[in-house]
């Protein structure tokens, strides 16, 4: 395999590859006479990313049979425009289906920003939550 390619791949610079040279000899110890012996030195190369921690997958909530009688909350992240899809959805189930009891609230902070508050309320009187992340 090409040195360059390989090193590039790995996402090291290919200038890398000029320190070795592709014979295993020194440029200058190939014109000696005891230039048999190929280079002792090693190429290592680390990946300044590191090993992320292995994830733990998690099934998905079971699905509801019905959403008949059951609170749905529609959970905005505050991603610009998310909200008017998730008010447009809250009206749609409030005007078209009776028995949901369909709930609009915005997030406080962004996605990665946890909102207890908001969570414990869903928790308590929730069956279902609809996020909206934005795109």
């Amino acid at each position: 395999m090409d040195r360059r390619k390989m090193l590039a791949f790995l996402g090291v610079s290919p200038a890398l590859a000029a320190a070795v040279p592709s014979s295993g000899r020194s440029a200058e110890g190939a014109s000696r006479a005891d230039a048999t012996t190929p280079l002792e030195s090693k190429l290592t190369v680390l990946s300044p990313l590191g090993t992320p921690p292995p994830i733990e997958l998690l099934g998905m909530a079971p699905r509801l049979k019905s959403l008949n009688d059951k609170t749905v909350y529609f959970v905005d992240d505050g991603f610009p425009g998310t909200d008017i899809l998730m008010k447009e959805m809250v009206g749609w189930f409030n005007q078209n289906i009776s028995g949901v009891n369909a709930v609009y609230r915005l997030k406080a902070g962004g996605f990665p920003q946890v909102d207890p508050a908001l969570w414990a309320e869903i928790k308590a009187q929730g069956d279902a939550v609809v996020m909206g992340v934005g795109h």
